[in-house]
């Protein structure tokens, strides 16, 4: 219980605007550092060292890119939806400045995702596109990227414009298992799960961790790029606030 309550205590200190401004300060340096080095290391030992595929060939290493780009899509809407929904409940100001700063970086993963993705289809398949379930539903979720930031734009009531941005993320999410399960549910193209299956991945570990690393460096990019993009928004819906003017001063 006490762990719990000192837990709590964290977050809602961190929470505070000013202090978020203060501890994310401290956090983005490391956070883009481990970022760079996992991404160099990830790029060089997938695109170098990491063997060829006995069926694609070569082509198959833009998984290393498409993948962990696709994996970032669901992963920061999730974020954007369970910030919108502690908005919502909470009225955490800062959840909705996450959401809201999130959305961008989210929309630039999935059209990297689907970009990667026609580059790989076309050796594989014959074509750059094809509606398939994944791919689809995959396009979707650009749209639903694409629709927060033109709602968020549209009204002219921050608070009016939070709330409905929250909820179309919180209803959007239904189309996140979609994305997922679509390989299972229907007859698709796209090749069925290689790394999150239950029993063991079915790629070669030379294989599989380069994907991982580029994976984790994916995270950290944006953890550290949210946090940048959250602080600015913070600094601008606080501007009226001694702290903020203190910090204008000092760095005058």
């Amino acid at each position: 219980m006490n762990i719990w309550k000192s837990v709590m205590k964290f977050i809602y200190h961190f929470a505070s605007p000013k202090h978020f401004y203060r501890i994310s300060g401290k956090m983005i340096p490391w956070l883009g550092w481990l970022a760079a080095i996992l991404l160099v290391v990830g790029s060089i030992d997938g695109l170098f060292f990491a063997p060829v595929d006995y069926q694609q060939g070569d082509s198959y290493r833009i998984i290393f890119i498409h993948v962990p780009a696709a994996w970032m899509s669901m992963f920061i809407y999730m974020v954007m939806a369970t910030a919108g929904a502690i908005g919502l409940i909470w009225k955490i100001k800062l959840a909705d400045v996450i959401a809201s700063s999130s959305a961008p970086i989210g929309a630039a993963f999935t059209f990297l995702a689907l970009v990667t993705g026609a580059i790989w289809g076309k050796p594989m398949w014959g074509a750059w596109w094809v509606w398939d379930a994944r791919l689809t539903s995959e396009l979707i979720l650009l749209f639903l990227y694409l629709g927060y930031m033109a709602l968020e734009s549209a009204i002219e009531d921050p608070r009016a414009a939070t709330r409905a941005c929250a909820i179309l993320a919180i209803v959007g999410v239904i189309n996140i298992p979609i994305i997922h399960y679509s390989v299972e549910w229907w007859n698709t193209l796209h090749q069925g799960a290689t790394v999150t299956k239950f029993d063991k991945p079915s790629i070669h570990i030379s294989m599989l961790i380069p994907l991982l690393l580029m994976a984790i460096g994916f995270k950290l990019y944006y953890a550290s790029v949210v946090l940048v993009r959250a602080r600015n928004k913070v600094l601008y819906n606080e501007q009226n606030n001694r702290w903020v003017k203190e910090i204008v001063q000092a760095n005058a």
